[in-house]
């Protein structure tokens, strides 16, 4: 396994690592991550980052949804078990969806949110009983880290994050997995 350094250089306010971040970038110097105690608007942006698909997974978990509800609601209320429920006749689904819409709307909402969580956590392999990655326990709580790849001058480095509002900065040597 080959190791590099990294520099952890921590900062105590958003807007401060947002402009870090745009020297960093700026300078050519490759940031590894950013770890934040919550999101901060416009980071993904001004780090590179390409846009999420996760909107578009959650719009086909609403439509499964969607597709469940009816499949449901048609069995169980129309073939299955047809009821006359305050004067309202069973004998097609067509008649009785605008009593449907209620459930309809739930089961979509439901499938969304639940399987685009599933599939976030799986995606960012974030699974049950694993340990943390985080290299620092206070950007969990009030601090900002941007962990940053060291090149040829790392007194350069050092100065330039120093000059960007960095509170703390620390050496680590990483192992490249691969």
């Amino acid at each position: 396994m080959k190791s590099s350094k990294v520099i952890h250089a921590l900062y105590t306010d958003d807007d401060v690592l947002l402009n870090a971040v745009k020297k960093l970038r700026a300078a050519k110097h490759a940031i590894e991550e950013v770890y934040t105690p919550f999101p901060v608007h416009g980071l993904d942006k001004v780090m590179g980052l390409e846009p999420t698909r996760i909107a578009i997974t959650s719009f086909m978990y609403g439509c499964v949804g969607l597709c469940v509800a009816i499949l449901m609601m048609n069995y169980i209320m129309i073939q299955d078990w047809p009821q006359d429920i305050g004067g309202k006749p069973s004998f097609s689904y067509l008649e009785n969806m605008p009593a449907f819409v209620p459930i309809m709307f739930e089961m979509t909402v439901f499938f969304a949110a639940h399987l685009m969580v599933i599939t976030f956590y799986l995606r960012s392999r974030m699974w049950p009983f694993k340990n943390a990655e985080n290299p620092d326990a206070r950007t969990t709580d009030d601090h900002f880290l941007i962990a940053v790849s060291v090149g040829e001058d790392e007194k350069e480095l050092k100065k330039l994050l120093t000059e960007t509002g960095a509170v703390e900065m620390h050496l680590v040597e990483q192992e490249a997995s691969h």
